[in-house]
């Protein structure tokens, strides 16, 4: 292993122990340190690998060279989702790849890399659903424990911080901010086998779209147009209210963040009677969903690559999304014996959620 140590404001202990292969990219596009992690993948000492292209090391399914000066324009981290990798040494392994600058030295990069081997193997053996399934059942076992080291790192860096030059503080402040969003993203996760059973009762779709409607509208939605095309008739659905106002709220915060202008775009909250959708509850017996919620925006539309598996979990169509909103919310409307689906071409997408109607005896709660 090399005993080099970079001139660069990554402190030794902390790149010698990152567990994922890491890279420092200089303006040039050359190796200027890798770490063990790093050496490992790439079957090289960081002696052999510094003052090589990255390129020329690293053969990635992506285009790697716009997304390096995007970061370095931008001065903030992108993240590239499953990617093929190889060092030409190895068969390609799906990654993810992070990307973030050194803010005391913008021209240099951080790249790490993710790989996706468990994944992979989970996946060829038990198919994708079942595999996404065991990673969400691993992961909420995992969460917690996770969780408590990022507290201590969080907290050590907070106090080292105390002691540390203004120009220093910067990666303090980093590790933070990372910690931070992983432990966010953690929550998400738990959030999958900590939510609780649906307490069903009579429910008006219009008070919980209203609800989430102008809790957008203060916040994440409030650069957008909502347009609402009620049908006033609708009758009670048998629903959990607070759940499928978290639904609503969900994929009206995609809606928002689809629209990629500043300007903002529109959204169109439509509902709807229509009888020709039935399924199959749990139990095997017939069930009619009449009662329709559509969620329209004119944004790009969702890539083509992915409109198929949006509802599984760590699928996502943005840079740096974990793809578990939509999840969650397919796992919702499940618990409601509901079906949801999705439509997308540039210029419109549309959520369709079809949910059943309240028994006639419990109509007269509302």
């Amino acid at each position: 292993m090399s005993a080099y140590r970079p001139p660069y404001p990554v402190p030794g202990v902390i790149w010698a122990s990152l567990p994922l292969p890491s890279l420092l990219v200089n303006e040039a596009g050359l190796i200027l340190e890798a770490n063990p992690a790093a050496e490992a993948f790439l079957n090289a000492s960081t002696r052999v690998l510094t003052g090589q292209p990255v390129l020329d090391r690293l053969a990635i399914d992506a285009p790697m060279e716009e997304a390096m000066a995007r970061v370095r324009a931008n001065q903030a981290a992108l993240n590239i989702n499953d990617v093929d990798v190889t060092s030409g040494e190895r068969a390609p392994v799906q990654c993810t790849l992070h990307l973030a600058p050194m803010h005391d030295n913008p021209g240099i990069l951080l790249l790490i890399l993710s790989p996706r081997e468990l994944a992979d193997r989970l996946g060829r053996s038990m198919g994708a659903k079942t595999a996404a399934k065991s990673a969400i059942g691993m992961a909420e076992m995992l969460a917690h424990e996770i969780k408590n080291p990022l507290a201590g790192i969080s907290g050590a860096a907070q106090l080292l911080s105390m002691s540390l030059s203004s120009e220093d503080r910067e990666m303090t402040d980093l590790i933070v901010e990372e910690t931070r969003r992983i432990v966010k993203l953690l929550e998400q996760v738990e959030q999958f086998g900590n939510l609780r059973p649906p307490d069903r009762r009579a429910a008006n779709i219009h008070d919980a779209l209203d609800r989430a409607r102008r809790s957008a509208m203060v916040g994440f939605g409030s650069h957008m147009t909502i347009v609402e095309d009620y049908d006033p008739s609708l009758p009670p659905t048998w629903a959990d209210p607070d759940q499928l106002m978290q639904v609503f709220l969900n994929l009206i915060k995609n809606a928002s963040e689809a629209a990629g202008r500043p300007d903002g775009g529109t959204i169109r909250l439509r509902t709807f009677y229509d009888v020709s959708l039935r399924m199959r509850r749990k139990d095997g017996t017939p069930a009619a969903l009449p009662l329709n919620v559509e969620i329209i925006d004119d944004g790009p539309g969702l890539p083509p690559d992915i409109a198929g598996d949006v509802f599984e979990p760590f699928v996502s169509g943005r840079e740096n999304g974990t793809g578990l909103g939509l999840a969650l919310v397919s796992k919702i409307i499940s618990d409601h014996d509901g079906w949801i689906s999705v439509e997308s071409v540039p210029g419109r997408t549309a959520f369709r959620i079809s949910l059943p109607l309240a028994p006639k005896d419990k109509r007269k709660d509302i």
